[in-house]
């Protein structure tokens, strides 16, 4: 894998995402260098989640139909109840997360993002956190549960809320020099 300011990293997201969730790591990882972009199932811009109500817009870059994953080094999934929640139902970005977790590639997880790692079968015996009210979830899924600000288990990253973005970005930069992670799919 690439260092940070070699790599391309995809940022998955739908209308409802939590603003921080998607624009602090947008901002951090583009300021080490890397290349990110913004996906989603529909062109134009997303808005996101703030504060119980609609905040900013933020461009989208590709389509879920456009996205190659071999283009990428990392994935990230943003947070909010609204954004994983119509993912996890959208066949396309269950399948972007399926092919991240086999092909062994860093992918990150914050607050309600984690619904999307279950949904693709990528929780089960792994140290995960996520925000509490996904705690339940997360065990149902099989997961080892842990209440702290980043959990990683082979390069799948999982953070609980905004509060832990810093923590969250460095994490990946860190798994994302790593290189690619040998893990069931």
């Amino acid at each position: 894998m690439p260092a940070i300011d070699k790599s391309r990293i995809l940022i998955m997201a739908t209308n409802g995402f939590e603003q921080s969730e998607l624009e602090k790591p947008l901002e951090q990882l583009r300021a080490k260098g890397a290349k990110v972009e913004v996906a989603a199932p529909q062109g134009g811009e997303i808005t996101g989640w703030k504060d119980g109500n609609w905040g900013r817009p933020v461009k989208v870059d590709l389509t879920l139909d456009a996205v190659n994953i071999d283009s990428y080094d990392a994935l990230v999934l943003p947070g909010g109840v609204i954004n994983p929640d119509k993912l996890r139902a959208n066949e396309k970005a269950v399948g972007i997360v399926k092919a991240f977790v086999a092909s062994g590639k860093p992918v990150a997880a914050i607050c309600h993002g984690p619904w999307l790692l279950i949904e693709a079968g990528a929780v089960k015996g792994r140290e995960v956190t996520s925000y509490t009210s996904v705690r339940t979830d997360m065990l149902n899924a099989g997961g080892r549960w842990v209440d702290k600000e980043v959990a990683v288990d082979e390069g799948i990253i999982t953070s609980r809320n905004p509060g832990d973005i810093d923590a969250f970005v460095a994490k990946i930069i860190e798994e994302v020099g790593e290189g690619l992670h040998r893990r069931a799919a």
